[in-house]
């Protein structure tokens, strides 16, 4: 007979029995870009746009593609950031810091949120032991910070990969929350002391959709539908939306208009809270004890005078 390993991670909770959530300013939508800024080894297999030759060493075509991201996709990308007044929430592998230091530059001076996003997307932390992982952990959490200035608060895995010790090790290096756990529209609180996942989104990311065959003008729908939908499951409780970009895809320079047009659609809502990962796990972290104190019997009341 087999084993079985249960989830102790986090419990289960039906969003439907929730003390209320209020974003700052009474906003219903909870928005922020998760932008990746990423570094791949030449010599390791990665994301591939063409798996045929993704074994190979030099594998040019899909290192190439890849490589496209940080030497011209993320310079389109800051503009559109720039016209629509948008802080990014920068999921970094920490290599970025010596090989594209001018990204790092340009994020310091645009106030970005900064992220732990391993070391590179060409390693996984998957298989490490735990001495292992957390001298890994250490070494990534802390280049970031003498690069950035700013000790990061949140952990994105590459590829959302963690193992069963990721959230305390983090914990201990004194970082808050994950972005791991695509499993949710608000934030929630994992049996780990002091530790929350933040949503992230494997469908609202450029990535897999542009992977699989979505044009553009979709590409701008689909981000309408998703807000408009958040928005009206917001009535009573707010949700977090997040648009995953990565430079190498919506960066290319027949999708930028379109990201252009969804990130204009954003902007212009009247109803949206327009921030950061780091800001929504704080802002959920302060209020909390207020919510579990008193959102219920709130909550109840707002239904009931319906």
């Amino acid at each position: 007979m087999t084993n079985t390993v249960e989830n102790e991670l986090f419990d289960y909770s039906p969003i439907t029995d929730r003390a209320p959530i209020r974003w700052p300013g009474g906003a219903r939508v909870a928005v922020y870009i998760g932008l990746n800024v990423e570094h791949f080894l030449v010599d390791r297999p990665s994301t591939s746009i063409w798996p045929g030759t993704a074994d190979l060493v030099p594998d040019a075509l899909n290192y190439g593609w890849r490589d496209y991201g940080p030497r011209v996709g993320i310079w389109r990308t800051i503009e559109s950031l720039d016209r629509h007044g948008i802080r990014a929430s920068v999921l970094l592998n920490s290599t970025v810091a010596d090989h594209y230091p001018q990204i790092v530059k340009a994020g310091l001076n645009r106030n970005w949120a900064w992220l732990a996003h391993g070391r590179t997307n060409s390693i996984l932390q998957a298989g490490m032991t735990l001495d292992e992982e957390r001298r890994f952990l250490t070494d990534v959490v802390d280049t970031i910070t003498a690069a950035t200035g700013q000790r990061p608060r949140g952990w994105m895995g590459p590829g959302l990969t963690e193992t069963f010790n990721t959230p305390a090790l983090l914990a201990e290096l004194g970082l808050s929350y994950v972005l791991d756990w695509t499993n949710d529209d608000q934030p929630y609180r994992l049996n780990v002391p002091g530790m929350l996942s933040v949503p992230y989104s494997v469908e609202l990311n450029d990535l897999l959709l542009f992977g699989k065959g979505t044009t553009g003008p979709e590409f701008v729908q689909i981000v309408k539908d998703q807000y408009e939908q958040l928005h009206a499951d917001s009535e009573h409780s707010g949700r977090v939306m997040a648009l995953a970009l990565h430079p190498f895809v919506t960066g290319q320079p027949f999708r930028h208009k379109y990201l252009d047009q969804a990130l204009e659609y954003l902007a212009a809502q009247p109803d949206i809270w327009l921030t950061t990962s780091d800001e929504i796990a704080e802002h959920y972290q302060r209020t909390s004890e207020e919510r579990t104190n008193g959102g219920v019997t709130q909550f109840m009341a707002d239904i009931l005078s319906k």
